[in-house]
């Protein structure tokens, strides 16, 4: 073995996909000390994106002060990397686990969201890369847009930041001082759920009760996203029909808001992180790509880490390896991928496995790696 590429997604509420390219790193290099172990940490755009990006890419966090989810004043931060690119995850500003305990989506808002992206065009980043994912709003991405100078304004001609609640008061909305700020900067929106704006399958019905909307919570939320989306039909113009945009309903009807508002581009989570680490050239003469995550299943079929992953290790020739905690077979086979590998050894609770995660991975990750040592040695006699 002379070079592995390491691009697993994190193992949710276990380890982080830092912590896992550690792992599997010492793995490695104890039975190939002289193999080159390339790290690209993986994320699909929720909590740990920025992280991720800028251990594979060089850059800077940088930190300042915004707003919350309620509006009241708390620390966000996002990543600059090389050439003018702005990485931000709108978890860090409006993620859900910032209201536990006191979850209200038609109360909250994404201002802070809009914040952190002004704060990166004021410092001369151009291209900006905002991770939709983990949410407890609902305001369409009303709150964001609000923070860059769109103006919102009720019946009375009154401007206010809408929230999930209040959607339905937005009568007027003025994009003219956001398109002056954002001229000739580009915002890519990762996102790794194809929902749309409103309806049954939409961002309240579907992800509202996650964030704390009970049933008539539910209908009242969705009332004002179709609200919305009826005004920012117009606006989104020739590009399509606003209501029936993949992902739209990402993050509580950003993805739509933001597309319509801020003439944002919606993307493929984990495509955009391949593409800005520039993946294909990092695996393209590597002898083995592992890739991983907490569970394989029928979700990962529609854009999560291993699928897209593997896309790209098909077209390169590369074979992939699978390290999970558990998979479904029944998604198997999928293309690209030469083999999985649980690093469950017990038939234990998932609460009683978690604690030994950590050991459990590097035990695999090392038996992996013996056997294909012993599988080298025995070719060479």
């Amino acid at each position: 073995m002379k070079k592995i590429v390491l691009a697993p997604d994190s193992f949710k509420g276990t380890m982080s996909a830092l912590a896992i390219c550690r792992i599997m790193s010492k793995a490695i290099i104890r039975s190939f000390p002289r193999c080159e172990v390339v790290s690209i940490p993986m994320a699909d755009g929720g909590e740990g994106t920025v992280d991720c990006f800028l251990t594979s890419v060089r850059g800077e966090k940088v930190r300042l002060e915004i707003s919350g989810p309620y509006f009241e004043k708390t620390e966000g931060f996002y990543g600059i990397l090389s050439g003018g690119t702005a990485v931000i995850e709108m978890a860090a500003a409006a993620g859900l686990p910032m209201v536990k305990g006191k979850e209200n989506p038609g109360k909250t808002t994404t201002y802070g969201v809009g914040q952190l992206i002004a704060d990166a065009l004021k410092r001369g980043c151009r291209h900006i890369i905002l991770g939709l994912g983990g949410s407890c709003t609902n305001d369409g991405g009303c709150g964001a847009c609000a923070a860059l100078g769109v103006v919102f304004k009720d019946k009375e001609g009154n401007a206010f930041v809408p929230t999930g609640d209040t959607l339905e008061q937005v009568v007027e909305i003025d994009t003219k001082k956001a398109e002056a700020l954002l001229y000739g900067a580009d915002i890519r929106i990762m996102c790794d759920v194809d929902n749309p704006l409103c309806g049954e399958e939409g961002a309240a019905y579907v992800f509202g009760p996650q964030k704390g909307a009970d049933a008539d919570d539910v209908k009242r939320l969705d009332r004002g996203l179709r609200h919305l989306g009826d005004i920012l039909a117009p606006i989104y113009g020739v590009r399509g029909d606003i209501f029936t945009l993949p992902g739209g309903g990402a993050a509580g009807g950003m993805g739509a808001g933001l597309c319509a508002m801020l003439g944002a581009e919606l993307v493929s989570g984990v495509n955009g992180v391949l593409d800005t680490v520039d993946f294909d050239s990092a695996a393209k003469d590597a002898n083995l790509i592992i890739t991983g995550e907490g569970r394989l299943d029928r979700q990962s079929l529609r854009g999560k880490v291993i699928q897209g992953v593997c896309r790209r290790a098909s077209a390169l020739g590369v074979p992939v390896c699978a390290v999970v905690g558990d998979y479904d077979d029944r998604v198997l086979p999928m293309k690209g991928l030469t083999a999985v590998f649980s690093i469950n050894r017990r038939a234990v609770p998932f609460s009683v496995a978690r604690k030994t995660a950590a050991s459990d991975l590097e035990l695999t990750v090392d038996n992996i790696m013996r056997l294909i040592k012993a599988a080298e040695q025995w070719k060479n006699n």
